[in-house]
């Protein structure tokens, strides 16, 4: 993992897709841009772990370039599955930043691959000074949750 300098591009970038990602897309101007002044890039190699299932929860990435692969385990002795992969645009970690619960899954790099980071501190900031958003945020967790025992 590698922290990048933040470009002009990245912020562009980033702006287009929170626009498409369900959670921010009904947020005021004003406040996605503050969100989006605190936002960090980080790089991966391909094979690296983005956030490990069980670990606390204190960020919420959305993927920015590359390939994703969630997996996760029902208990201690069994193996992961996968459950999913996430492509550019895809918001993964706002379930466990919502509640500071640990991770559900464990989220590794199928090539190498760049993500926005939100850090929990900023999240609750801008959590404090929307309601709408909490209650969005409130949804797409419950939403998640079910995906993640039905599977």
């Amino acid at each position: 993992m590698k922290k990048l300098t933040r470009t002009d591009k990245d912020l562009i970038e980033l702006t287009r897709l929170s626009r498409k990602i369900k959670i921010f897309s009904s947020m005021k101007m004003s406040l996605l841009e503050k969100i989006l002044a605190w936002v960090m890039v980080y790089e991966y190699k391909k094979g690296e772990k983005i956030c490990r299932q069980g670990e606390k929860g204190n960020c919420c990435y959305i993927l920015y370039e590359g390939r994703l692969s969630v997996k996760r385990k029902k208990g201690f002795f069994s193996f992961s599955k996968k459950i999913a992969t996430l492509h550019p645009g895809d918001i993964l970690g706002e379930m466990s930043l919502m509640h500071r619960d640990p991770r559900t899954a464990t989220v590794i790099c199928e090539e190498p691959s760049k993500v926005f980071v939100i850090l929990a501190d900023h999240f609750d900031a801008a959590v404090a000074e929307n309601p709408a958003f909490a209650q969005e945020i409130k949804q797409l967790v419950s939403q998640r949750t079910f995906e993640l025992d039905n599977n």
